[in-house]
């Protein structure tokens, strides 16, 4: 172990989307505070670089998906895993962020001593198994919130009486040959919806397995209003231009979904009968139980998935498996299908805070025993934030806001004196679930998941306006964080 007085202002955790964004914006807003950042992986991007399927792309518009200090210049409004990734890299490129960067660094622990008002972080190198040990005074984790190193995978009869090749989508094996084979793929989220049209180009045969729908939406490849507005402005401006429209739409789509579920469900489906004509039938297979929004809403990217069944190439079965067996899979309603690759897309594994031990003052700390701070700090816990997107808007938006805020809090901390910021509840505060979200990945893991309180700045409000007046504008809270 080396020792630990090699010190860092700021230790990032995670080199992916959100890492990489946070460094960028320290280099930008915190020139001054020194800054490491590790990954357990040997190369930036996160879910870019790790999730390699056919046909991975964005699930959200690149206009709000992309930082908001690099404008996204690219005419695809929904973007390829590949140019996503470049666009990472590009980014940190820019702002000398590999400099900092140590691959093959797996944070395994991190303890505060309260004495010395730093952080103790100790990584397991994956390369030499050698631990190194770090300290600083603010640890920022970009980690994630899944488990990289296995995806969710349910439990099913008869899995080894199979001829054929069972995979998981999160660990795509890059010498699959699927052409001219016959291909099931259970699951019905935004993996199984990219897979399908894509992998359907060279299968003899595919089947999207469902236990129930999804709500889809067709979605342009690349936006009509950018594609007009590019004529007469430059690409920055409509870069501006198309992201603040496009948060507009996402929040009025979404305050739509809560006041009026009805009206919205009545006019997604109208679309879907559109895609697929008046004799298919949606009533089966692309009518959810529940409303827009209490689950992610999927998109299709020019209505690829939907070309892909008008034209035979793919169907949707809606069933429950009963088991497999040497052909393929058994359905509960008696039904078989054959088949040669099984692809499960069913999901990912929480693993909150990446799976870290922290502690402090060497005691364990228990995320579920503390409230969440403007969702990304902890009660009671010093120098210490997380990054968490919006479940009802993309990604970034948010982890755009924290890492702000963030340089915010330290130069508010190197201008007062102050070594650290802990937040702490002033008054009285009652508990609410994290996520108001009904996704199998959060349903499964709530026990797991810190607590939430029913007021600002205890309560994440998904509304990224809101946050945007309060995190980047609004004042640093002086009655509920501590600097000391």
């Amino acid at each position: 172990m080396n020792e630990p007085n090699d010190f860092v202002d700021v230790l990032i955790i995670g080199a992916g989307l959100s890492g990489v964004g946070a460094a960028c914006q320290l280099r930008r807003l915190c020139p001054e505070r020194s800054l490491r950042v590790f990954e357990s992986r040997a190369a930036s991007g996160g879910t870019w670089d790790l999730f390699r399927y056919p046909g991975i792309r964005s699930d959200s518009d690149m206009y709000t998906f992309s930082y908001g200090f690099k404008p996204w210049l690219d005419d695809s409004a929904i973007a390829d895993g590949d140019k996503i990734r470049a666009y990472i890299r590009e980014a940190a490129a820019e702002f000398d962020v590999e400099t900092h960067t140590r691959y093959l660094h797996k944070v395994v622990s991190a303890n505060w001593s309260s004495s010395d008002k730093r952080w103790l972080v100790t990584a397991e190198r994956s390369d030499t198994g050698e631990r190194v040990s770090v300290s600083c005074r603010f640890v920022f984790n970009c980690s994630g919130y899944y488990d990289y190193d296995e995806g969710y995978t349910p439990e099913f009869d008869g899995t080894k009486d199979f001829s054929g090749q069972i995979i998981h989508a999160q660990q795509w094996p890059e010498e699959l040959d699927y052409r001219g084979k016959r291909v099931v793929v259970i699951g019905s989220g935004a993996t199984a919806i990219t897979l399908v049209p894509t992998m359907a180009k060279d299968t003899a045969s595919i089947t999207m397995l469902q236990r129930s729908p999804t709500y889809i939406a067709h979605v342009p490849s690349e936006d009509p209003t950018a594609r007009k507005l590019k004529k007469w402005l430059p690409k920055s401006w409509v870069f501006r231009l198309m992201r603040w429209k496009k948060v507009a739409f996402q929040l009025y789509i979404y305050r739509l979904s809560r006041k009026n579920p009805e009206m919205l469900r009545k006019f997604l489906l109208g679309l879907l009968r559109k895609e697929l004509g008046p004799d298919y039938d949606i009533g089966t297979h692309f009518t959810p139980h529940y409303n827009p929004w209490d689950q992610r809403l999927c998109a299709s990217r020019d209505g690829d998935l939907f070309a892909a069944i008008r034209e035979g190439r793919a169907e949707v079965v809606t069933d429950h498996i009963d088991h497999f067996n040497e052909q393929g899979i058994a359905l509960k309603s008696g039904a078989q299908l054959e088949a040669d690759i099984v692809v499960m897309a069913t999901g990912l594994n929480l693993k909150f805070a990446g799976g870290i031990a922290y502690s402090i003052d060497d005691k364990i700390l228990d995320f579920k025993e503390h409230f969440i701070y403007r969702g990304m700090m902890f009660s009671d816990v010093p120098n210490m934030a997380f990054t968490v997107g919006y479940t009802n808007s993309s990604w970034t938006l948010k982890a755009d806001l924290v890492s702000a805020y963030v340089c915010r809090l330290l130069n508010k901390m190197k201008s007062t004196g102050k070594d650290s910021a802990t937040p702490r509840i002033n008054g009285s505060l009652e508990e609410a679930p994290l996520l108001d979200f009904d996704a199998g990945y959060v349903v499964r893991s709530r026990s797991e998941m810190p607590k939430q309180g029913d007021r600002f700045p205890w309560k994440m409000y998904q509304n990224y306006i809101k946050d945007f007046i309060s995190m980047r504008l609004g004042r640093l809270d002086k009655n509920e964080i501590e600097l000391r």
